[in-house]
Protein backbone atom coordinates (compact mmCIF):
# COMPACT_ATOMS: atom_id res chain seq x y z
CA UNK A 1 0.00 0.00 0.00
CA UNK A 2 1.37 3.30 -0.79
CA UNK A 3 2.19 6.23 1.35
CA UNK A 4 -0.72 8.96 1.77
CA UNK A 5 0.29 11.93 0.99
CA UNK A 6 0.07 14.77 3.48
CA UNK A 7 -3.57 16.03 4.18
CA UNK A 8 -3.87 19.85 2.46
CA UNK A 9 -6.68 21.48 5.08
CA UNK A 10 -5.05 24.76 5.74
CA UNK A 11 -2.98 26.65 3.07
CA UNK A 12 -1.67 30.10 4.90
CA UNK A 13 -0.74 32.82 2.73
CA UNK A 14 2.46 35.08 4.33
CA UNK A 15 3.63 38.03 2.37
CA UNK A 16 7.06 36.90 0.65
CA UNK A 17 8.07 40.28 1.80
CA UNK A 18 7.73 40.45 5.24
CA UNK A 19 10.36 37.94 6.62
CA UNK A 20 8.60 37.69 10.58
CA UNK A 21 5.47 37.05 9.28
CA UNK A 22 6.90 34.30 6.93
CA UNK A 23 9.43 32.90 10.22
CA UNK A 24 5.94 32.72 12.00
CA UNK A 25 3.92 31.29 9.28
CA UNK A 26 6.39 28.51 9.24
CA UNK A 27 6.22 27.44 12.73
CA UNK A 28 2.56 27.01 13.33
CA UNK A 29 -0.07 24.43 12.21
CA UNK A 30 -0.82 24.80 8.93
CA UNK A 31 -0.60 21.92 6.93
CA UNK A 32 1.11 24.33 3.85
CA UNK A 33 2.06 27.52 3.96
CA UNK A 34 2.12 29.76 0.63
CA UNK A 35 4.84 33.20 0.35
CA UNK A 36 2.73 35.48 -1.89
CA UNK A 37 4.53 36.81 -4.96
CA UNK A 38 1.30 38.29 -6.29
CA UNK A 39 -1.67 40.16 -4.09
CA UNK A 40 0.52 40.53 -0.98
CA UNK A 41 3.34 42.27 -2.63
CA UNK A 42 3.56 45.33 -4.18
CA UNK A 43 4.52 46.40 -7.66
CA UNK A 44 7.81 47.96 -6.92
CA UNK A 45 8.83 45.22 -4.48
CA UNK A 46 8.02 42.14 -7.10
CA UNK A 47 11.25 41.52 -7.92
CA UNK A 48 13.74 42.27 -4.54
CA UNK A 49 11.03 39.80 -2.74
CA UNK A 50 11.85 36.85 -5.00
CA UNK A 51 15.71 36.55 -3.15
CA UNK A 52 13.64 36.99 0.22
CA UNK A 53 11.54 33.75 -0.98
CA UNK A 54 14.74 31.88 -2.08
CA UNK A 55 15.91 32.05 0.85
CA UNK A 56 13.00 31.14 3.05
CA UNK A 57 12.88 27.65 1.10
CA UNK A 58 15.80 26.78 3.21
CA UNK A 59 14.04 27.25 6.67
CA UNK A 60 12.11 24.40 8.03
CA UNK A 61 8.79 24.37 8.12
CA UNK A 62 6.06 22.42 9.86
CA UNK A 63 3.98 21.39 6.75
CA UNK A 64 4.51 22.31 3.17
CA UNK A 65 5.74 25.12 1.23
CA UNK A 66 4.45 26.94 -1.64
CA UNK A 67 4.45 29.89 -3.69
CA UNK A 68 2.42 31.84 -5.36
CA UNK A 69 3.75 33.43 -8.46
CA UNK A 70 2.42 36.09 -10.48
CA UNK A 71 -0.04 35.22 -13.44
CA UNK A 72 1.26 33.90 -16.65
CA UNK A 73 0.41 36.84 -18.29
CA UNK A 74 2.07 39.46 -15.99
CA UNK A 75 5.79 40.57 -16.61
CA UNK A 76 6.65 38.55 -13.25
CA UNK A 77 5.88 35.28 -13.63
CA UNK A 78 8.73 33.94 -15.49
CA UNK A 79 11.45 35.42 -13.65
CA UNK A 80 9.14 34.27 -10.11
CA UNK A 81 9.88 30.43 -11.39
CA UNK A 82 13.13 31.70 -12.27
CA UNK A 83 14.24 32.45 -8.78
CA UNK A 84 11.87 29.99 -6.32
CA UNK A 85 12.07 26.92 -8.62
CA UNK A 86 14.86 25.09 -6.42
CA UNK A 87 15.33 22.63 -3.49
CA UNK A 88 12.79 23.26 -0.65
CA UNK A 89 10.13 24.14 -2.73
CA UNK A 90 7.03 21.64 -2.35
CA UNK A 91 4.31 23.54 -5.21
CA UNK A 92 3.69 26.62 -7.45
CA UNK A 93 0.69 28.31 -6.59
CA UNK A 94 -0.32 30.08 -10.04
CA UNK A 95 -3.35 32.44 -10.17
CA UNK A 96 -5.92 33.61 -12.81
CA UNK A 97 -5.38 30.60 -14.74
CA UNK A 98 -7.70 30.53 -17.65
CA UNK A 99 -6.53 28.28 -20.45
CA UNK A 100 -4.72 24.76 -21.33
CA UNK A 101 -2.36 26.39 -23.43
CA UNK A 102 -1.55 28.81 -20.21
CA UNK A 103 -1.21 25.86 -17.96
CA UNK A 104 0.96 23.56 -20.18
CA UNK A 105 3.35 26.39 -20.65
CA UNK A 106 4.07 26.50 -17.02
CA UNK A 107 4.34 22.89 -16.63
CA UNK A 108 6.80 22.91 -19.26
CA UNK A 109 9.18 25.52 -17.83
CA UNK A 110 8.91 23.74 -14.52
CA UNK A 111 10.21 20.37 -16.41
CA UNK A 112 13.09 22.32 -17.70
CA UNK A 113 14.28 24.05 -14.63
CA UNK A 114 13.56 21.07 -12.77
CA UNK A 115 15.92 19.52 -15.18
CA UNK A 116 18.48 21.86 -15.20
CA UNK A 117 19.02 22.11 -11.24
CA UNK A 118 18.74 18.25 -11.59
CA UNK A 119 15.32 18.07 -8.70
CA UNK A 120 12.99 15.41 -8.91
CA UNK A 121 11.42 15.36 -12.54
CA UNK A 122 7.18 16.22 -11.64
CA UNK A 123 8.44 16.80 -8.07
CA UNK A 124 7.27 20.72 -8.02
CA UNK A 125 3.45 20.83 -7.53
CA UNK A 126 1.44 23.04 -9.75
CA UNK A 127 -1.50 24.60 -8.41
CA UNK A 128 -4.20 26.41 -10.50
CA UNK A 129 -5.98 28.95 -9.07
CA UNK A 130 -9.75 29.17 -11.32
CA UNK A 131 -10.69 32.81 -10.36
CA UNK A 132 -12.55 34.28 -13.50
CA UNK A 133 -15.23 33.42 -15.49
CA UNK A 134 -12.91 32.54 -18.28
CA UNK A 135 -10.92 30.04 -16.64
CA UNK A 136 -14.22 28.47 -14.96
CA UNK A 137 -14.92 27.90 -18.49
CA UNK A 138 -12.32 26.16 -19.37
CA UNK A 139 -11.33 24.19 -16.60
CA UNK A 140 -12.13 21.08 -18.00
CA UNK A 141 -9.71 21.65 -20.74
CA UNK A 142 -7.06 22.86 -18.27
CA UNK A 143 -7.58 20.06 -16.18
CA UNK A 144 -7.50 18.14 -19.13
CA UNK A 145 -4.07 19.30 -20.36
CA UNK A 146 -2.29 16.67 -19.32
CA UNK A 147 0.12 18.34 -16.67
CA UNK A 148 1.61 17.70 -13.33
CA UNK A 149 -1.56 19.34 -11.48
CA UNK A 150 -3.18 17.39 -8.79
CA UNK A 151 -5.47 19.28 -7.43
CA UNK A 152 -7.03 22.91 -8.19
CA UNK A 153 -7.64 25.84 -6.03
CA UNK A 154 -10.83 28.53 -6.40
CA UNK A 155 -10.33 31.81 -5.77
CA UNK A 156 -13.81 33.95 -5.14
CA UNK A 157 -12.34 37.60 -4.31
CA UNK A 158 -11.21 37.95 -7.94
CA UNK A 159 -13.70 35.36 -9.67
CA UNK A 160 -16.83 37.68 -7.90
CA UNK A 161 -15.03 40.77 -8.94
CA UNK A 162 -14.69 39.58 -12.63
CA UNK A 163 -18.28 38.60 -12.75
CA UNK A 164 -19.38 41.55 -10.93
CA UNK A 165 -20.80 39.69 -8.26
CA UNK A 166 -21.35 40.46 -5.01
CA UNK A 167 -19.56 38.45 -2.32
CA UNK A 168 -22.05 37.95 0.65
CA UNK A 169 -21.75 36.12 4.28
CA UNK A 170 -23.69 33.37 3.22
CA UNK A 171 -21.82 32.85 -0.08
CA UNK A 172 -24.52 31.44 -1.50
CA UNK A 173 -23.44 33.02 -5.03
CA UNK A 174 -20.64 30.88 -5.02
CA UNK A 175 -22.77 27.91 -5.24
CA UNK A 176 -22.55 27.23 -9.07
CA UNK A 177 -18.90 27.84 -9.03
CA UNK A 178 -17.82 25.60 -5.74
CA UNK A 179 -19.72 22.54 -8.08
CA UNK A 180 -18.37 23.05 -11.15
CA UNK A 181 -14.46 23.38 -9.82
CA UNK A 182 -15.77 19.97 -7.33
CA UNK A 183 -17.17 18.59 -10.45
CA UNK A 184 -14.18 18.85 -13.18
CA UNK A 185 -11.73 17.70 -10.34
CA UNK A 186 -13.44 14.76 -9.72
CA UNK A 187 -14.06 13.98 -13.90
CA UNK A 188 -10.44 15.08 -14.47
CA UNK A 189 -9.45 12.26 -11.68
CA UNK A 190 -7.44 14.65 -9.26
CA UNK A 191 -7.80 15.01 -5.45
CA UNK A 192 -10.42 17.32 -4.74
CA UNK A 193 -9.90 20.93 -4.67
CA UNK A 194 -8.92 23.50 -2.30
CA UNK A 195 -11.20 26.57 -1.28
CA UNK A 196 -10.96 30.03 -1.25
CA UNK A 197 -10.11 32.35 1.47
CA UNK A 198 -12.41 34.36 3.71
CA UNK A 199 -11.75 37.85 3.98
CA UNK A 200 -13.88 38.49 7.36
CA UNK A 201 -11.41 38.22 10.00
CA UNK A 202 -13.51 39.73 12.72
CA UNK A 203 -16.50 36.42 11.83
CA UNK A 204 -14.71 33.43 12.98
CA UNK A 205 -18.63 32.17 12.82
CA UNK A 206 -18.48 32.95 9.02
CA UNK A 207 -15.14 31.21 8.64
CA UNK A 208 -16.40 28.18 10.37
CA UNK A 209 -19.63 28.18 8.28
CA UNK A 210 -17.64 28.46 5.12
CA UNK A 211 -15.69 25.92 5.60
CA UNK A 212 -18.38 23.81 6.36
CA UNK A 213 -20.20 24.47 2.99
CA UNK A 214 -16.72 24.06 1.25
CA UNK A 215 -16.69 20.60 2.88
CA UNK A 216 -19.98 20.15 1.99
CA UNK A 217 -19.26 20.38 -1.55
CA UNK A 218 -16.55 18.37 -1.39
CA UNK A 219 -13.29 20.76 -0.97
CA UNK A 220 -10.27 19.24 1.01
CA UNK A 221 -9.24 22.00 2.32
CA UNK A 222 -8.90 25.85 2.37
CA UNK A 223 -6.73 28.95 1.94
CA UNK A 224 -6.26 31.27 4.97
CA UNK A 225 -4.69 34.69 5.09
CA UNK A 226 -4.38 34.88 8.80
CA UNK A 227 -2.91 32.34 11.90
CA UNK A 228 -5.63 32.75 13.79
CA UNK A 229 -8.16 30.84 10.76
CA UNK A 230 -5.91 27.54 10.80
CA UNK A 231 -7.40 26.07 13.85
CA UNK A 232 -11.22 26.53 12.81
CA UNK A 233 -10.34 25.14 9.49
CA UNK A 234 -7.97 22.55 10.44
CA UNK A 235 -11.24 21.32 12.39
CA UNK A 236 -13.67 21.62 9.71
CA UNK A 237 -11.70 19.33 7.87
CA UNK A 238 -10.57 16.78 10.12
CA UNK A 239 -13.08 14.23 10.51
CA UNK A 240 -14.42 13.79 14.27
CA UNK A 241 -14.01 10.75 16.18
CA UNK A 242 -17.76 9.44 16.00
CA UNK A 243 -16.92 9.75 12.33
CA UNK A 244 -13.82 7.41 12.49
CA UNK A 245 -15.13 5.09 14.91
CA UNK A 246 -18.34 4.55 13.13
CA UNK A 247 -16.24 4.32 9.73
CA UNK A 248 -13.87 1.83 11.37
CA UNK A 249 -16.91 -0.34 12.48
CA UNK A 250 -18.82 -0.09 8.89
CA UNK A 251 -15.47 -1.46 7.17
CA UNK A 252 -14.90 -4.25 9.64
CA UNK A 253 -18.63 -5.40 9.15
CA UNK A 254 -18.87 -5.25 5.87
CA UNK A 255 -15.45 -6.67 5.42
CA UNK A 256 -16.57 -9.77 7.57
CA UNK A 257 -20.76 -9.77 5.12
CA UNK A 258 -18.35 -10.18 2.08
CA UNK A 259 -16.75 -13.07 4.08
CA UNK A 260 -19.16 -14.72 4.38
CA UNK A 261 -20.98 -13.36 0.99
CA UNK A 262 -23.66 -11.18 1.82
CA UNK A 263 -23.09 -7.57 -0.15
CA UNK A 264 -25.33 -5.67 2.39
CA UNK A 265 -25.94 -5.31 6.14
CA UNK A 266 -27.25 -3.42 8.44
CA UNK A 267 -25.42 -1.91 11.10
CA UNK A 268 -27.24 0.63 13.87
CA UNK A 269 -29.95 0.35 12.30
CA UNK A 270 -28.58 1.62 9.25
CA UNK A 271 -28.48 0.03 5.43
CA UNK A 272 -25.03 -0.35 4.36
CA UNK A 273 -23.73 -1.66 0.94
CA UNK A 274 -21.02 -0.54 -1.43
CA UNK A 275 -21.20 3.48 -1.12
CA UNK A 276 -21.49 3.94 2.14
CA UNK A 277 -18.32 1.61 2.69
CA UNK A 278 -16.29 3.39 0.01
CA UNK A 279 -17.61 6.36 1.80
CA UNK A 280 -16.45 4.93 4.98
CA UNK A 281 -13.09 4.35 3.68
CA UNK A 282 -12.33 7.27 1.97
CA UNK A 283 -13.24 8.57 5.63
CA UNK A 284 -10.20 6.74 7.03
CA UNK A 285 -8.43 7.55 4.04
CA UNK A 286 -8.62 11.23 4.66
CA UNK A 287 -7.28 10.22 8.84
CA UNK A 288 -4.85 8.54 7.16
CA UNK A 289 -3.09 11.33 5.41
CA UNK A 290 -4.04 13.77 8.10
CA UNK A 291 -1.88 11.80 10.44
CA UNK A 292 0.97 11.22 7.96
CA UNK A 293 4.28 13.38 8.87
CA UNK A 294 5.24 15.82 6.47
CA UNK A 295 8.64 16.09 5.01
CA UNK A 296 9.72 19.14 6.56
CA UNK A 297 12.95 20.46 5.42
Amino acid sequence: MSKPMPALRSLLFAPGNHVRRVEKALSLDADAVILDLEDAVATAEKTVTRTAVASALERPRRGQLFVRVNALDTEFCYGDLVAVVRAGLDGVILPKVESAAGIAAIDWLLAQLERDRELSPGGIDLVPIIETARGMQQIDAILGAGTRVRRVAFGAGDFTLDVNMTWSRSEAELAHARAIVVTASRAAGIEAPLDTVWVDLTDAEGLEASANTALGYGFQGKMCIHPDQIAVVNRVFTPSDAEIAFAERVCAAFAQAEAEGSAAIQLDGRFIDYPIVYRARRVLQRMAAIRAPGESR
